[in-house]
């Protein structure tokens, strides 16, 4: 069957009922639903998805962690490097709300940092995401 969204011909339907009733008076007929609709603003109807682009969102990219004593943190000033457990040139972890979604690499955008998405990931980890 080619695609159609749910919509069925009577020849197709016929052949899904067939065998389940032995009197011919009952025949499979096609059922058209009421559209429910969705929003409607003053400029007219909004899509299904539309009300979420408002929606904030927390991002967060991980660039790597790493186990640090208070006395080293209180030492960590300009120009301090604070070593990673990521290798230099690893993807980083690309977060929404939590959930690992993604995974990129850092670019530099004029003089700031940016993330290339390089992966979005089909399935999202739990146990990465739940991780704290």
């Amino acid at each position: 069957m080619e695609d159609r969204q749910g919509h069925l011909t009577p020849d197709e339907l016929q052949e899904l009922t067939q065998g389940l009733s032995d009197t011919s008076e009952e025949e499979a007929r096609g059922v058209e639903f009421a559209d429910l609709g969705g929003p409607e603003t003053s400029k007219g109807r909004v899509s299904d998805v539309d009300f979420l682009w408002d929606l904030p969102m927390n991002v967060e990219v991980i660039l790597g962690y790493t186990d640090l004593s208070v006395q080293d943190v209180l030492e960590i000033g300009p120009g301090s490097v604070v070593e990673l457990e990521r290798a230099y040139g690893e993807p980083v972890d690309i977060y929404l709300n939590d959930r690992l979604v993604a995974k990129g690499e850092v670019v530099i955008i004029g003089e700031q940092f940016g993330v290339k998405i390089t992966e979005i990931l089909a399935s999202f980890p739990e146990e990465e995401a739940s991780s704290d």
